[in-house]
């Protein structure tokens, strides 16, 4: 051994002895002096010691006997007593010696053991373990906040820019115009025009008329817009219309005829009110996205309840309304393919007439029917409605994913609610408790908030702090038991428990004191005795309220009553909401928690967003749905109606040649004859 190796620690350091007499007075430790080592760890250098030596010293080291072991280097010892360790020994190279960081190597050298095949083979592989998952709660938010201003917030912003005025003042110009050019059909009517002012009339008519396309340009260059990308639309019809007056104005000036200002113009005002109505409703879609701290999506679960589809919500995603809300709906590809229609057969009719009485005559007759085969209100018939619902469902936070929503929420479903529906957290109260018999009421509120804590529902926390401002013990209900009849049963701490309503305990056989008539109360019963009341107060809120009422008011969707608390019995919810019973479906407490626990596919297309809380969210959607859609097929119908009836005139005038009738008054009664059931029905929506 090297002088370095043979070097004690130094005594400020630490002294053998005192380690010795710290770990006990029996220490049993045989030291052999020689000249290069200390005496004290001499034993621990023997070579080759025999076998029954080491047999004795294994035998006399007893359980409380501290081992001593110093590594060396190899080179200083070429041979080394194998020593076994039992859990309480103690090696030195584990004691705080400041050793040397060469000492230090050698000693991790000597006690790390030879390393052979089958113990590399036996030794499992090192296992990483996975990093741990960072949640963050405002990760959610963040992104769903991107996507809101990347696109409804900028979306809403560039429809500001555009605004509504222009086409507000547009509207009312060329009411105005329509307003004047009847006047002066009124007076042409009555022959109240002098024969020298009749070219000044037709020259004004005219104008007018030039003066409504003007405002009108924008539809009229959508309409001839369309025909380039391969579309046929109302404003198409539209734009041809007014070729085919312009046309006609013609014929006017040299017949002395008055042109067809007032109806083309009153067109030209219902196309701009369309477009109105489409911007400000995009406009409020936009608004209620952007505003959004959360996306419920509204979707639908087939077979959720004897055979009935479901409406439930999931989680939402801003692309399930950008992608959708700009469809086409049906009723407006309807409404294009019969404007195409009406300009064909309009065309026959013309034609027909030009080859019986002349092209002066197929001219008007191209013109005047053009204009009755689209009723002026059968632009708005479709957008309005829509239109009037937004406002409604912007008053509570809820879109629509475009008409496939619509048609997905106005189907015949079923929608289920909770005690979170009915009475949100909040709500329901203790205002009061009263005891009976000689049980404490601390055991009372025990056994109460036991089984309430099994039953679960919106009662389960009030009492749960009830217990806990009283320091109460925590019971654990056992074989609990669900009663139809408005109450539940349990076993607590061997006692029968029994809690429900005053009717629902009078039923079970419990006895109850004269004079004990509340209603809204939690009644229990330990042992078949009355023991307390819990009186209970449940405050309507504003959504739950207007939830209900739209729901009992339709006849496409019942109400499945899944809530758990057995105080929101029939008769109590018809009291409070004026709930339809006969409309209203009850499951068994097993199908109701078959049915609580089931949740809509999450592949399932979402058929509206709700941005808030609350039950009228999605009540306004489903009813709202289902107006928006009747609305819409009645317009149609109506405006059809009235455009293919308009045609059939045109044509029995085209063949008798009777052009008499066919004057600008006329036409214009004709037009508002049809605008008023055809603006009637635009008000569906708004009585969801």
């Amino acid at each position: 051994m090297n002088e370095k190796e043979q070097k004690l620690p130094e005594p400020d350091e630490l002294d053998l002895e005192d380690i010795l007499k710290e770990f006990g007075d029996g220490l049993d430790t045989e030291v052999r002096a020689e000249p290069d080592v200390p005496p004290v760890l001499e034993a621990l250098f023997d070579e080759e010691p025999e076998q029954t030596e080491a047999a004795e010293t294994e035998a006399a080291v007893s359980d409380d006997t501290v081992r001593l072991e110093i590594p060396d280097s190899p080179d200083a010892l070429p041979q080394q007593k194998e020593i076994n360790l039992t859990s309480d020994t103690i090696r030195l190279d584990q004691l705080n010696f400041a050793k040397p960081a060469e000492e230090a190597e050698e000693a991790e050298a000597v006690e790390a053991p030879e390393e052979t095949d089958e113990t590399e083979a036996a030794e499992p592989e090192e296992v990483t373990p996975p990093e741990p998952i960072v949640f963050d709660p405002r990760a959610r938010l963040r992104e769903l906040k991107r996507k809101l201003v990347a696109g409804p917030e900028k979306r809403y912003y560039e429809l500001t820019e555009v605004g509504v005025g222009k086409l507000q003042m547009a509207m009312f110009l060329c009411l105005i115009v329509v307003a004047v050019s009847a006047g002066a059909s009124v007076l042409y009517s009555m022959d109240r025009v002098p024969e020298n002012r009749m070219r000044l009339m037709i020259f004004g008519q005219v104008l007018a008329m030039l003066l409504g396309a003007l405002l009108g340009s924008y539809q009229l260059l959508d309409g001839l817009g369309s025909l380039f990308k391969g579309k046929f639309t109302a404003n198409t019809l539209l734009a041809l219309t007014f070729l085919a007056c312009c046309a006609d104005s013609v014929f006017c000036l040299q017949e002395q005829r008055v042109p067809l200002c007032a109806a083309f113009t009153l067109e030209v005002m219902m196309s701009l009110w369309s477009t109105y109505h489409r911007r400000t409703t995009e406009m409020g879609m936009m608004d209620t996205m952007r505003k959004s701290l959360h996306l419920h999506g509204v979707v639908r679960c087939p077979d959720y309840y004897n055979g009935f589809s479901a409406i439930m919500r999931r989680e939402g995603e801003v692309e399930d309304f950008m992608d959708t809300y700009q469809q086409v709906s049906g009723p407006e590809k309807v409404q294009n393919v019969y404007a195409l229609l009406a300009l064909l057969l309009s065309s026959g009719i013309a034609v027909a007439a030009g080859l019986l009485h002349g092209p002066s005559v197929g001219v008007q007759v191209l013109s005047t029917t053009l204009l009755v085969a689209m009723p002026a209100s059968f632009f708005i018939a479709l957008t309005r409605p829509m239109a009037v619902l937004e406002r409604r469902l912007h008053s509570v936070g809820t879109v629509l994913c475009g008409w496939k929503g619509v048609l997905g929420l106005s189907r015949k479903c079923v929608y289920p609610l909770n005690d979170e529906d009915l009475f949100p957290t909040g709500s329901v109260k203790m205002n009061g408790v009263k005891f009976y018999g000689d049980r404490k009421p601390d055991t009372i509120i025990a056994y109460a908030a036991a089984l309430m804590r099994a039953n679960g529902g919106s009662l389960a926390p009030i009492f749960e702090q009830l217990l806990s401002s009283r320091n109460g013990i925590r019971f654990t209900a056992e074989n609990l038991q669900f009663y139809g009849n408005g109450g539940i049963g349990g076993e607590i701490n061997g006692d029968p428990v029994l809690m429900g309503t005053l009717d629902f305990l009078k039923e079970m056989g419990v006895e109850i004191p004269g004079g004990t008539m509340v209603k809204q109360a939690v009644y229990v019963s330990v042992d078949g005795d009355l023991s307390g009341l819990f009186a209970i107060t449940y405050n309507r809120s504003k959504q739950a309220a207007a939830g209900m009422a739209t729901l009992s008011s339709s006849r496409s969707i019942r109400p499945v009553i899944i809530a758990k608390d057995f105080l929101l019995t029939a008769p109590f919810l018809k009291d409070t909401f004026g709930l339809r019973p006969r409309r209203t479906l009850f499951p068994s407490r097993l199908e109701s928690l078959a049915l609580e626990s089931r949740q809509p596919d999450a592949d399932a297309p979402a058929l509206a967003l709700t941005t808030r809380e609350g039950l009228a969210c999605v009540a306004y959607a489903i009813t709202g749905s289902r107006a928006l859609r009747t609305a819409c097929r009645l317009g149609l119908t109506v405006h059809l109606i009235g455009g293919i009836l308009g045609m059939l005139i045109m044509a029995a005038l085209a063949v008798l040649g009777s052009t008499a009738l066919l004057t600008p008054l006329h036409i214009l009664l004709y037009q508002l004859i049809w605008l008023i059931p055809g603006y009637i029905v635009t008000m569906f929506t708004r009585a969801i």
